[in-house]
C-alpha cells in the first residue's frame, strides 16, 4: 500500500513538472512595444511613474537634437 501511494506521488509530481499548453508553432510574444508599454507607465497613478514620461521627453529631444544637428552638416 505504501508502494502504490509513493508511486501514485511520484506520476502527480511527474505530471505538474510539464511544459504546459503547447503552442501552434508560432512565437508567443507581447504586442506592445517597449515605448508603448513606458507609455502607459508614465500615465498611470504608481508612485515615481512620472518620472519614466520626463525621461521619454528627454529622450526625445535629445533625439531631435541630434537629427538637426546632423542634417547641418
Amino acid at each position: 500500500m505504501r508502494l502504490a501511494t509513493s508511486v501514485l506521488v511520484l506520476v502527480v509530481a511527474a505530471a505538474g513538472c510539464g511544459k504546459g499548453e503547447k503552442t501552434s508553432g508560432g512565437v508567443n510574444r507581447d504586442t506592445l512595444t517597449e515605448r508603448q508599454k513606458d507609455s502607459i507607465l508614465a500615465k498611470s497613478r504608481i508612485p515615481g511613474a512620472s518620472a519614466v514620461g520626463r525621461a521619454m521627453t528627454a529622450a526625445d529631444t535629445m533625439s531631435a537634437r541630434v537629427r538637426v544637428s546632423d542634417t547641418v552638416q
